[in-house]
């Protein structure tokens, strides 16, 4: 998804400054309770703060021991506890219990809460009906960006695709807008704003209402960011079901990159121990193979250790001063980039182990039927056989939500069929699985009277011939039918100046003159998903 290192790109803004602020915020509320003190985190909050104040910080602003927020009692001797934590009620409740055990023990201690991103009234009345409100100091974290790499830029609010687009729960438009109001507080002000589905339109309209109370004077300011893009994700759905082909996409599937990051298995590491690597521009090797399509990759790690083992044997035949240039400035580059090289070839097998057990060309067979329209009986079987086989959960499902949105729902006998195949196969604890997916319109059953053709005119989603035929950018990014469902919106959004926002992608014919509009070659795009990203849109 990185594409800063083309000539013809602009040079990025230094989004190192979010990673600052956050930490400089941070920083001042742990001084508000001067003292040593144990920081209790939660779990889905440790990787981001581990990119933006590691212990040895924590440890400078008297952290004395770090927690991790779970079910079950602390056995800390502090005098003092702070936690940081996700505004959820269950976590309140454990908070709670803490305080309320150490009144029974008669234990007096300092307590502080930090809300990260904000905090919400439904959990001041949780610890208020606890009886622990009193008890307690409350601040908000406003982390509400961190940068990834030097083209991505991540919310990390993992819950926010299941409580708008499923609940309805509307209580993260605040932060989208917050996020929104600080790049253009830093990098406008922004040149125009372009917007599809409800979310991207309350997203916008609270955005600019907080502009309007906060008067900032962005005047006169050579803006680093140009147009804004804000599109929901649910517009999209199809994008996200398709199979992912390159590298960064399998990796995502195989592995599940969370932060940034990824944790390589003895399996990839080829010894007891697993290891945590930073998948970003940084990574020589990981940054040239990163979009490119799976089947290129090993030959790709083939020829960059060959031309590794030639640097190495450089070292024969050199003098002293030569070979003293060479440990001092040479050495330590070539061993990480070895060490680097000998993961993603670990990653590349690990991979191939698994979709060579999912069969994986048929499945990319199967959804190039589906998108076409053709064979969807043939289709179909492919799906019940997946589904008997218990190859996974997770992939028939998306199997069967793709086969659902093609067909503008499934056949009252097919959705019966395949839903008990699936329940005898995988468990009736799924039946709210089933339940939730047709509530969000990911699977449900076809109406009378609709057909594929009323979909197609629905969606708008199908390029023109003439572009299909010239193979434009993005159309071997999907293994199911690229040509067709993802080659306008990544041509439009992978081009030089654009600028990517981690949550998903849109593919609308609509927009496709506004990403290509011109504007400042100095400039970036900026392009927001509210539900979230994937690697290969």
């Amino acid at each position: 998804m990185a594409f800063a290192g083309r000539r013809d790109a602009p040079e990025p803004p230094d989004f190192a400054i979010l990673k600052r602020l956050a930490r400089d915020q941070l920083i001042y509320l742990l001084e508000q309770l001067p003292g040593r003190k144990d920081l209790f985190i939660e779990a889905d909050l440790m990787s981001p703060l581990d990119r933006i104040a590691n212990v040895s910080i924590l440890k400078q602003h008297e952290v004395d021991k770090l927690y991790k927020v779970e079910n079950r009692p602390t056995s800390s001797t502090s005098d003092q506890f702070c936690f940081l934590v996700r505004p959820r009620i269950k976590t309140m409740k454990y908070i709670a219990d803490i305080i309320n055990a150490d009144k029974m023990a008669g234990r007096s201690r300092k307590y502080k809460i930090i809300f990260s991103p904000q905090k919400f009234y439904a959990c001041e009345m949780v610890l208020e009906e606890e009886g622990v409100f009193g008890d307690v100091s409350c601040d908000e974290w406003s982390f509400y960006l961190l940068p990834l790499d030097d083209d991505i830029i991540s919310m990390e609010l993992p819950e926010f695709f299941r409580d708008y687009f499923l609940e309805g729960d509307h209580r993260w438009i605040n932060c989208v807008a917050r996020a929104l109001q600080l790049l253009n507080s830093l990098y406008g002000p922004f040149s125009k704003a372009y917007g599809i589905g409800r979310c991207a339109k309350m997203s916008y309209e609270l955005w600019r209402d907080l502009e309007e109370e906060s008067e900032s004077d962005s005047q006169g300011r050579k803006p680093e960011i140009g147009n804004v893009f804000l599109m929901d994700r649910d517009t999209d759905y199809v994008t996200a079901l398709c199979s992912q082909v390159v590298y960064e996409g399998l990796v995502d599937d195989t592995f599940r990159i969370k932060c940034g990051s990824v944790d390589f298995g003895p399996d990839v590491t080829s010894s007891d121990k697993s290891i945590k690597v930073l998948l970003n521009s940084q990574d020589k090797v990981f940054s040239q193979i990163r979009n490119e399509h799976f089947s290129s990759v090993f030959g790709f790690l083939s020829q960059k250790s060959r031309n590794l083992q030639a640097q190495y044997d450089r070292r024969r035949g050199m003098d002293i001063k030569q070979m003293k240039n060479f440990v001092s400035q040479e050495l330590k580059g070539l061993k990480q980039e070895h060490r680097l090289l000998s993961l993603h070839i670990g990653a590349c097998e690990s991979i191939m182990k698994k979709k060579t057990k999912q069969d994986f060309q048929e499945m990319i067979k199967t959804e190039h039927s589906l998108l076409e329209g053709f064979d969807i009986r043939e289709s179909t079987s492919f799906i019940e056989e997946h589904i008997d086989r218990q190859v996974s959960p997770i992939e028939s499902l998306r199997l069967m939500c793709l086969l659902s949105i093609t067909e503008n729902g499934l056949i009252p006998k097919d959705y019966r069929s395949l839903k008990t195949q699936y329940l005898q196969s995988y468990g009736p604890e799924h039946l709210l699985t089933f339940h939730n997916l047709k509530r969000i319109g990911l699977l449900t059953e076809q109406s009378p009277g609709e057909t594929l053709t009323a979909v197609e005119s629905k969606v708008s989603k199908l390029v023109t011939d003439r572009a299909a035929a010239h193979g434009e950018p993005g159309c071997r990014r999907h293994g199911a039918h690229p040509q067709r469902w993802c080659p306008s919106c990544a041509q439009g959004c992978y081009k030089p100046g654009t600028w990517l926002f981690p949550w998903g992608w849109q593919d609308r014919e609509a927009l496709l003159p506004l990403l290509f509009q011109s504007q400042e070659k100095s400039q970036m795009r900026l392009i927001l998903w509210p539900g979230r990203a994937i690697f290969e849109a």
